[in-house]
């Protein structure tokens, strides 16, 4: 009998792995509050808490590999810092106890030099908030004896993907005719990853022992300004080109005195800034995989959008 497959989660990484999972034929878990997650056969939802308050033993048992996909409850280091190691605990030592790896969605804000093409073996030592929180929590997984696999991505775009730079503060307005709003810059270099693969990754990832106990990248495309992924996605919706301005980072800055969700942004705006690439290729060549194409990608999420109920 093949080995059951457990997500966590079913936000866009989730319900994306869970997905491609099922499509492979495996047996899959998912273990959301809720019970939601995607609808196919091999997919059984089920109502658990993984915060770290419940024991997970029973629902982990028989998996061969678990894919945490459950992030914090806000986008706020406060929030990250009380909710996150917890959560990762309960899963690790679950996942140890049925003998699975487990496999994360991980973010580059724990690598410490930005400012250069951000590569596997660079150093990931960031400190202070929600970069230094990622830092903390990449060692925490180091240090367990349970085998994991974490896979870094850019800010995501593709289907089931809302609240993102390239989610609802731009695919709607585009498609609506309107002007597109970005974050800092028009033209400055940025790397955005489709979670298509991402979720392609994590799921070869972890059939691959040789590549557990590592960090690797979700394939990448060559980094775009946002005004290009915006036109890109007008290409593949067969619309015009849209207006595209930027809210500049002073004018962010200033307003993270007054807003704590707009300060949480601050400390990452240097992503928008400045030039901020993402170089996949060694982990392409370990996992034998390569980015959607641009083009394809983007029609994908211009299909998924133009999908949902009229608001």
């Amino acid at each position: 009998m093949a080995a059951l497959k457990i997500v966590t989660g079913a936000g866009p990484v989730g319900w994306t792995v869970a997905s491609q999972l099922a499509e492979q034929g495996h047996k899959v878990r998912v273990l959301t509050r809720s019970g939601s997650g995607p609808e196919h056969p091999l997919i059984e939802r089920v109502k658990a808490d993984v915060s770290g308050v419940q024991d997970l033993a029973g629902l982990f048992a028989g998996a061969d590999a678990a894919f945490h996909c459950v992030h914090g409850s806000a986008y706020s280091a406060t929030a990250w810092r009380r909710e996150l190691a917890r959560a990762e605990a309960a899963v690790l030592d679950a996942a140890g106890a049925a003998g699975a790896v487990a496999v994360f969605p991980e973010s580059f804000y724990s690598y410490s030099r930005p400012e250069e093409p951000l590569v596997e073996d660079g150093p990931r030592n960031a400190i202070g908030g929600k970069r230094g929180i990622r830092t903390q929590l990449l060692a925490a997984r180091a240090a367990h004896p349970t085998p994991t696999v974490s896979v870094a991505a850019s800010d995501f775009f593709g289907p089931q993907v809302r609240n993102a730079h390239a989610g609802e503060r731009m695919v709607p307005n585009m498609l609506a005719g309107k002007r597109v709003q970005v974050v800092a810059s028009t033209s400055t270099p940025h790397s955005f990853t489709y979670i298509g693969d991402l979720a392609a990754a994590m799921v070869k990832a972890a059939a691959m022992p040789e590549l557990w106990n590592s960090v690797l990248h979700a394939p990448t495309g060559p980094a775009l300004t946002q005004a290009e992924l915006a036109a890109a996605f007008a290409r593949a919706a067969g619309a015009p080109k849209p207006k595209v301005g930027a809210i500049p980072a002073w004018f962010i800055a200033a307003a993270g005195v007054f807003s704590p969700g707009i300060h949480e942004l601050n400390e990452t705006l240097y992503q928008f800034r400045n030039p901020f690439i993402v170089d996949s290729s060694h982990s392409e060549r370990l996992l034998g995989l390569s980015p959607t194409p641009l083009a394809e990608a983007a029609l994908a999420t211009v299909q998924w959008w133009r999908s949902l109920p009229a608001a």
